[in-house]
């Protein structure tokens, strides 16, 4: 009970009198202050005792005298509060923001004390335990920096948006399944026994009500839920920019979004960023680096090589350019170091990706030596004078089919990207154009993006007889190897809508369960619109340079979907699912959490 006296007494006089840690400095020397915050570290020299304490703003060096080190109980991560003198340091500490100072305490209160600790906070840990114990791993300066960048950049959003003449406009979050994209997570209604709710993958349908409903330019950071399988820039919550904007074309979207990235970026971290970004069409991104999201950071493009793969004597590079395949080659450097592992690990990078195997040589000497060089002896200083092949060059090529040979080689090119020299402070950004609207399937045909996407305008005419050669109003922002934004131009016309169901082998009684809500507002003169969404979990992973957006959530799910912190996903009483007519008629396995 006395100890928490001793916290209410010392609250009573937060808001009048604290001082920030991290804001200390040479101009505040000889003031007195009262600090709040976590103790960070401990050191005694002699008769004194050095604290670093620790709050959001930073952290300061303390000085207790002799006379106050027995006053309370001092570990680390325990939270008290202090009131001393701020002095300026004999022995400054150039790497601390307030290492010229130093505060000598007179008076110091215990807060609160904690547990043995599971990791030191301010120590590299390992992940799984700092999702079990994220409390305490959100007082690290690793994420500390992250969610104050989040918060920046997200407020420099809302403030771009208002300064552009938007609506901040939320769309429901239960709604009704509309199977699209990834699987939906369920909500059972309680009042309707057997119905239930879908939670909204995206606003989608909703924000194009928006511009039926006359709302012109509408933003939101959207809440987005879909069921699909976590990796590093994944999670099955998310939150992305969301945009839609009446009478409006794809260019002035773009230009809207380079100026929003541009507001953000400047604002957050105070670096400029060159607009308009480049753009190339989805063909080219997928010719030249085997990706619709390239990294453009390091120079590797893949390359034709099917002219002189035809006049070799390698019988795959025959086969493959008999079938109407192609034969791309990938020009790395520092033939040298590559070993047979390394040259083993890309060739599984690739097989996963499609083909069946990797074809290699390497460049000594102005010569191929190793792997199929005695298949293109014949050609040996063509090609290397052709595509202007430097020494100690490791030569990697792949043949199948157009797709299958550039998205296996592009998966080359990022695992080696990987090894490259290149400034990490980089935010190399780039437009994909001219995306397929459909895409082949076992059945038939499906839409590549989404079916609300309008086909550019020469393709509507006659899309029904050639749906692989329908391009679409479709564009993606990418950077640094990520889809940071995708985004379309949208169908407004009913009968063309109609169209695209019946492409895709969408019946009108399929249409109307799924979508008819959203089919009869297209009845009531929709105006022209379009829009983009900008995932906001990836941009702020790339403004703090992590590697997963897990990094930049304050409380995320792991790789298996599950919250180790609050035991996330878990059963629940019977009773409760009586209340939803609900019984468990199988139940597999539990993950172990």
């Amino acid at each position: 009970m006395a100890l928490i006296g001793i916290v209410i007494a010392s609250l009573r006089t937060v808001s009048k009198d604290r001082i920030q840690c991290g804001t200390l400095r040479l101009e505040n020397i000889d003031k007195s202050v009262q600090l709040f915050g976590w103790i960070h570290r401990i050191r005694t020299h002699k008769d004194i005792t050095f604290i670093d304490l620790r709050d959001r703003s930073g952290i300061v060096q303390l000085l207790l005298p002799e006379s106050l080190q027995h006053h309370v109980p001092l570990r680390l991560e325990y939270c008290i509060s202090v009131r001393g003198t701020i002095e300026q340091r004999k022995d400054p500490n150039p790497k601390m923001a307030t290492g010229a100072i130093e505060v000598k305490v007179f008076h110091i209160e215990l807060l609160s004390t904690s547990c043995e600790l599971p990791f030191h906070i301010h120590e590299k840990n390992r992940e799984d335990l700092r999702l079990r114990y994220r409390y305490l791993d959100l007082r690290s300066k690793h994420m500390q920096e992250a969610l104050r960048i989040r918060h920046e950049a997200t407020f420099h959003c809302r403030q771009f948006f208002h300064d552009h003449d938007f609506y901040e406009i939320e769309t429901p979050t239960m709604i009704r399944s509309t199977p699209e994209g990834a699987r939906d997570f369920l909500v059972p209604s309680r009042t309707i026994p057997g119905s239930f709710y879908a939670l909204a993958q995206s606003p989608q349908l909703y924000k194009q009500m928006l511009m039926i409903g006359g709302i012109e330019r509408y933003f939101q950071i959207a809440r987005c839920y879909r069921d699909e399988d976590t990796r590093g820039d994944r999670q099955p919550e998310h939150s992305q920019i969301d945009i839609e904007m009446s009478f409006s074309t794809e260019q002035e979207i773009r230009e809207l979004t380079e100026k929003l990235i541009s507001y953000i970026v400047s604002n957050t971290l105070h670096n400029d960023i060159h607009t308009p970004f480049p753009h190339i069409t989805y063909h080219t991104a997928m010719d030249h680096y085997g990706s619709d999201k390239p990294d453009l950071r390091f120079q590797l493009p893949l390359l034709d090589f099917s002219s002189h793969a035809r006049k070799s004597s390698f019988s795959i590079f025959q086969d493959v350019l008999a079938n109407e395949g192609c034969v791309k080659m990938l020009c790395i450097p520092h033939a040298s170091s590559y070993s047979r592992k390394k040259i083993e690990d890309l060739e599984a990078v690739a097989i996963q990706h499609g083909v069946k195997g990797l074809a290699w040589t390497k460049v000594i000497n102005n010569t191929f030596q190793g792997g199929i060089a005695r298949f293109l002896v014949s050609q040996e200083s063509h090609i290397i004078h052709n595509f202007s092949i430097p020494p100690d060059s490791f030569l990697v090529f792949t043949a199948a089919n157009w797709h299958t040979a550039c998205s296996a080689l592009g998966a080359v090119r990022s695992q080696v990207g990987k090894s490259q020299n290149y400034d990490t402070n980089i935010l190399q950004f780039m437009w994909i154009t001219d995306f397929p609207l459909f895409q082949k399937t076992e059945d038939g045909w499906d839409a590549a993006h989404h079916i609300f996407s309008q086909p550019k305008t020469e393709y509507i005419k006659s899309m029904e007889k050639s749906p692989a050669s329908v391009i679409g109003q479709l564009y993606d922002l990418v950077c640094n190897g990520y889809e940071l934004a995708s985004g379309s131009i949208r169908i407004h016309d009913p009968q063309l809508q109609e169209r695209v169901f019946n492409i895709i082998g969408l019946s009108k009684q399929e249409a109307s369960t799924r979508f008819g809500f959203f089919l009869e507002a297209l009845q009531y003169a929709p105006p022209p619109h379009g829009g983009i969404a900008i995932g906001l979990d990836r941009l702020i992973m790339l403004l703090c340079k992590r590697q997963s957006i897990r990094d930049v959530i304050a409380f995320p799910k792991n790789t298996l979907m599950t919250s180790t912190l609050d035991g996330s996903p878990a059963p629940v009483s019977k009773d409760s699912l009586q209340e939803l007519g609900i019984s468990i008629i199988h139940s597999q396995q539990k993950h172990s959490t």
